[in-house]
């Protein structure tokens, strides 16, 4: 099957169609209006053309969960003024390329991290706006970080303030990713308890980065303001970079 064109372009939008579906539905459940509610076009594994499309449908915000992958590809789509969010877990020495391209790092989960971001954003003459990453796996509190990364509830607003105390970045809130075998709902309702907390210091870092293609609804029934949405959007299929 083409991966460019009008059929791919049609594809792509019926599956938005059916995601706002979906999206308005878990709001009007949860009381909540759509319009506060933004959705990231996550293009990791597929090819600039459908970023292209995304932008060409309304999907302004696209995410990236690496670096090699998503400096190119906003190179590539330079002209569509996208906004770029860099959500996949980051080395330090990353931080250089992430800085001349993303709007929102989402994945900021330890003070050096902050502080390079913060650096390179600084030396390009930009502003990166980055969420504290929360580790949601219940044997984090433990000292055990889980696979996907993120900092222990109790040491986020610590982190908090490392990223709002630097000039070159602004604190937005916070992310995470639900632990693959637990309840989407009781880490979400944990994650809501963590932003209030945050809010409580920094009353602008409304931001709450959770929910994907398959726990939304969950996200959106505990305050999720911002959606990561990859597969639902572009489908299913093998890792195609260009």
């Amino acid at each position: 099957m083409s991966h460019t064109g009008p059929a791919r372009t049609e594809q792509i939008r019926a599956n938005i169609r059916a995601a706002r579906a979906r999206i308005e539905e878990a709001c009007e459940k949860a009381g909540r209006d759509p319009s506060e509610v933004s959705l990231i076009g996550v293009t990791k594994t597929y090819p600039a053309s459908d970023v292209r499309i995304l932008a060409s449908l309304g999907v302004t915000d696209v995410g990236e969960n690496r670096d090699q992958e998503a400096a190119p590809k906003a190179a590539e789509t330079a002209d569509l003024g996208l906004n770029w969010h860099f959500v996949g877990q980051l080395q330090t020495n990353k931080a250089r390329s992430v800085a001349s391209y993303a709007n929102v790092v989402h994945s900021v989960d330890r003070a050096k991290l902050a502080r390079a971001l913060g650096d390179r954003a600084a030396a390009a003459g930009r502003r990166l706006t980055c969420l504290v990453q929360v580790n949601l796996d219940t044997d984090s509190e433990a000292g055990v970080i889980g696979p996907r990364g993120g900092v222990d509830p109790g040491d986020v607003v610590g982190l908090a303030e490392r990223i709002a105390e630097h000039e070159a970045l602004t604190l937005g809130g916070v992310m995470a990713v639900a632990p693959r075998d637990g309840d989407p709902d009781a880490a979400f309702a944990r994650l809501q308890e963590v932003a209030g907390v945050v809010r409580d210091h920094y009353p602008r870092a409304t931001v709450i980065s959770a929910g994907m293609s398959g726990d939304l609804e969950a996200a959106i029934g505990r305050g999720a303001t911002h959606l990561r949405l990859g597969t639902a959007l572009l489908g299913s299929r093998g890792p195609i970079v260009g």
